[in-house]
């Protein structure tokens, strides 16, 4: 572990530069006391795998399950496989509920329903609620820890309530009104009860128009909700309108960033949760599947130019400048498929607006395409001196930036209809349409014009 790293906080830094020295002991303290569990999980997923386990160990049973949550998905697999179903529970043990149901998810089966039966019977019913929705819907996000009044109380009873608990769940801006069947009517704020006369009922001043999340809706869709009326939690619900639960900010932070992760490691065909420090084997695994996909699109391409071998050895300067055509079109297509994947993930793309974001794309390819083959054109004439060969790198440049910008931009809105992630297959495809329609264009002209 490096000693000194001016980017990391400074008792980050005192605790890397004790671990150097072997201060153990002062290690162990600043771990279990010291440090927030964020900072924690930080410096665990910064250490290679020797140093990391040894941090771990020394990381106290209890204060376990809180740096867990925040630790990416591969490491916190590691070490919940190590764990027998008593060591979870004490590690565990004070998480809100959603935190608990994802760290079950990363275990078998087997191991989830011992968990599970030596839970008592509120915390079995409350994991199991979370569980039985899909990891990345609102039900699967949600907290069941709520608190929730009778609409027809006064405000002084709610007040009377509140006080008998020894603390309020995080993030509660507001308390949940619900029918005596749990069915949600509406959400008192707390700074609205707070300031009105204890003595009218909850019914005279809570919200009936708020934000109610069914349980089923993606988590990517909640993130926008809360970003676009600045919610800092919403009520959870089934078909029937029953609260299930809530979300909170907290929560969707982690959804924005595991998105902003997924997209950006999706483009390189790596999984956002990977570890940074993960074994050789398993890294040069993963990477590889990846690396024979593209190999087989770079067959593809290598295809067509072999069918114009016979051109390349007459005109050799088509070698020298068929980069160019393949650079030129992969550029400007990267640059459409990027704000079409942007926009999809804002909801901002819908089929009343394809054809105005196609036919958008199709004259910005146009005029890009010829003030830029133009510039190619001439660097080709002055270099080669052959007006044929500027003329057919030109037109070549045209054609391949209008299939780019047109496949950047239909090409995520296709894989999303067939259920692929854009952000995962896309910039394959793009990379292979654009390399096969820029090499077949410019050779293609090419024998037509020298053969």
């Amino acid at each position: 572990m490096a000693s000194e790293n001016q980017d990391m906080p400074p008792i980050l830094e005192r605790l890397t530069n004790a671990m150097d020295s072997g201060a153990f002991a002062q290690v162990r303290r600043m771990l279990n006391r010291g440090l927030p569990a964020q900072d924690v999980a930080h410096l665990l997923e910064s250490s290679p795998p020797k140093e990391r386990d040894l941090l771990w160990s020394m990381i106290e049973p209890e204060f376990q399950g809180d740096v867990l949550q925040h630790l990416v998905d591969d490491i916190q697999a590691i070490y919940l496989k190590r764990m027998n179903p008593e060591e979870f529970l004490t590690a565990t043990e004070g998480l809100e509920t959603d935190d608990i149901a994802d760290l079950l998810q990363q275990l078998p089966d087997t191991v989830i329903q011992e968990v599970l039966v030596s839970m008592d019977a509120q915390d079995r019913h409350r994991v199991e609620a979370v569980l039985s929705y899909p990891e990345d819907t609102a039900g699967g996000l949600m907290n069941t820890d709520t608190i929730t009044v009778r609409p027809d109380i006064s405000l002084d009873v709610v007040m009377r309530y509140l006080r008998r608990h020894q603390s309020l769940p995080d993030s509660t801006d507001s308390v949940l009104v619900v029918s005596r069947g749990d069915h949600f009517i509406g959400r008192l704020p707390i700074v609205r009860l707070l300031v009105s006369d204890p003595n009218i009922t909850v019914r005279e001043v809570m919200d009936t128009d708020t934000i109610v999340i069914p349980a089923d809706m993606h988590d990517s869709e909640v993130a926008n909700l809360f970003e676009k009326f600045d919610l800092i939690s919403a009520p959870v619900v089934d078909t029937e309108g029953t609260l299930l639960g809530r979300i909170t900010i907290d929560d969707v932070v982690d959804v924005i960033r595991e998105d902003a992760d997924h997209s950006l490691m999706s483009m390189a065909g790596l999984d956002e949760d990977e570890d940074t420090f993960s074994p050789i084997l398993l890294t040069a695994r993963r990477r590889a599947v990846w690396l024979g996909i593209n190999l087989m699109t770079a067959f593809l391409a290598s295809a067509v130019i072999g069918v114009f071998d016979a051109t390349i050895e007459k005109v050799v300067a088509l070698a020298v400048l068929m980069p160019i055509v393949a650079s030129m079109g992969g550029i400007a297509g990267s640059q459409t498929l990027t704000v079409v994947i942007r926009g999809m993930a804002l909801g901002h793309i819908s089929s009343s607006n394809t054809p105005w974001l196609l036919n958008r794309e199709f004259i910005v390819g146009l005029i890009n395409g010829v003030i830029w083959a133009a510039v190619v054109a001439v660097v080709a004439i002055l270099w080669f001196d052959d007006l044929v060969l500027g003329f057919i790198i030109g037109t070549a440049i045209i054609i391949n930036l209008l299939v780019a910008v047109l496949a950047g931009a239909s090409l995520p809105l296709a894989l999303k209809w067939m259920k692929i992630d854009p952000a995962l297959a896309g910039s394959v495809l793009l990379t292979t349409v654009t390399d096969v329609i820029g090499f077949m264009a410019f050779l293609g002209l090419a024998t037509a014009f020298y053969l």
